[in-house]
């Protein structure tokens, strides 16, 4: 078995492609902290930027039998994380019109507000309930009680990446859930 941190990037996109952990591993410590510097450029949030890198390597493991490397693994990687970073940008857009919208509109009925806030707060409620067990314990410890990534790891007794994995699947099943509640608010606002 070679030691993989030696290999180069080309060798390690191989071994990646036949499935080899190793190879993977020795990909997620060499660029990982290279690819957070690049998120957190442009965005800033440290806790956002850990999600994106997550998320690219997730998504490097899964369709690694697919992919093909033809600007070089470690650029393949930093455009994968510009590509995220841009669709966070667009997300906010259309989130910052979307409040603009609701700011300004017309409808001003302060009972349905209450009312439209308290049933949010009870889907939202209802998602993080039916978060995998570990990802409703590392959600409720990093949102709710304002822990970081160090301290939940301690509490719960895994290793910060594991932390990591945990909270950006939370937040990938709370967004999605979101968006839907979010659809509907739309249309109805709309009607």
């Amino acid at each position: 078995m070679p030691e993989f941190s030696t290999l180069s990037d080309k060798e390690l996109a191989s071994l990646l492609k036949r499935g080899e952990v190793g190879a993977f591993e020795a990909i997620y410590n060499r660029f990982w902290s290279k690819l957070l510097n690049a998120a957190y450029k442009r965005l800033r949030d440290e806790a956002v930027c850990q999600e994106i890198v997550q998320d690219v390597f997730i998504k490097l493991w899964e369709k690694r039998e697919i992919l093909t490397f033809t600007v070089g693994l470690e650029n393949y990687l930093l455009v994968a994380v510009r590509y995220n970073v841009v669709d966070i940008y667009r997300k906010q857009v259309v989130k910052d019109k979307f409040e603009i919208m609701v700011n300004h509109s017309e409808y001003d009925n302060s009972t349905s507000d209450q009312i439209f806030t308290r049933d949010l707060a009870k889907y939202l409620s209802k998602l993080v309930e039916s978060l995998p067990g570990k990802c409703k314990n590392v959600y409720q410890l990093s949102r709710l009680e304002h822990k970081t990534h160090r301290e939940i790891s301690e509490i719960l007794n895994i290793s910060e990446k594991t932390v990591q994995g945990h909270l950006t699947k939370a937040l990938q099943i709370i967004r999605s859930g979101m968006a839907d509640a979010l659809t509907l608010l739309i249309i109805f606002l709309l009607k």
